[in-house]
């Protein structure tokens, strides 16, 4: 679904359903160097029982053109723009690792349009180390490698796969490396550079969950449990699975957004 936000197109998958904005609706909002297609599993079944969905494809990603944002407060001045532009009032809203930062700062900024806020693979700050940021400004392949590697948990190339014949770890760095020239340096130079407030996190009153991944390698468990302890009233499930948890962990992750999504806390 196409939508015109600060002046470029942008791009929102919906689910495999048309998006009726009289149901509640969930906004997915993807990681550094990735888009929509992250959120398959989550997005389709969530579509198909009682949500309106738009996993949107963040400016410069996916099919959005547009420049690319340098901070994760432009991005979340943009997610805000995006839900005037496709005429939302108030949206759950589900990021994953830099998406929950940018899902995050839309919440800190612009509560009244937030009526929950579910945070995947979280951490606050989210470090980023000097190596895989000095890959990612060459753009080199090797950074690439380094996302792929430390965004699964150890081991993941030989778990099985959701899809039969399909790797895990192969999708997600075929998927990452079709990114545009310079997205992945400013993706993660975003991240290690936002650093919202304690009183921010301790204002939010809006119900949060945050997923945590036990083999967490990017962002680990204890961090997830960090940010929980600082959000007042916040939930923390804890999930097997490394960094990419709605791949590596498809099922319990739908579980743990579903459940959050359609309580009534």
């Amino acid at each position: 679904m196409q939508f015109i936000v600060e002046g470029y197109p942008a791009f929102a998958y919906t689910g495999g359903r048309a998006f009726d904005a009289a149901q509640p609706t969930i906004v997915f909002v993807h990681g550094a160097a990735f888009d929509h297609s992250v959120w398959q599993w989550q997005s389709r079944y969530l579509a198909n029982h009682g949500h309106g969905v738009l996993a949107v494809d963040l400016p410069a990603h996916g099919r959005s053109p547009g420049a690319i944002r340098t901070s994760v407060e432009a991005l979340a001045r943009w997610l805000v723009a995006f839900l005037d532009a496709a005429g939302l009032g108030k949206v759950a809203l589900v990021g994953h690792s830099m998406g929950s930062l940018v899902a995050l700062a839309a919440a800190v900024d612009s509560p009244a349009r937030v009526s929950r806020l579910a945070l995947l693979a979280t951490s606050v700050p989210m470090p980023v180390g000097d190596a895989f940021l000095a890959a990612a400004r060459d753009d080199s392949p090797v950074a690439y490698d380094m996302e792929t590697t430390w965004g699964h948990a150890r081991n993941a190339i030989l778990a099985a796969s959701p899809v039969p014949g399909t790797s895990l770890m192969g999708a997600s760095r075929q998927l990452n490396g079709r990114s545009r020239r310079g997205v992945l340096a400013a993706d993660l130079a975003a991240c290690a550079a936002y650093r919202p407030s304690e009183q921010a996190l301790a204002s939010l009153a809006m119900p949060v969950l945050v997923v945590a991944g036990k083999r967490d390698q990017m962002t680990p468990w204890r961090t997830g449990k960090a940010v929980a302890d600082r959000i007042p009233g916040s939930r923390l499930v804890s999930i097997d699975a490394g960094h990419s948890l709605m791949t590596e962990a498809p099922r319990p992750t739908l579980f743990a957004l579903r459940d959050f999504l359609s309580s009534g806390s």
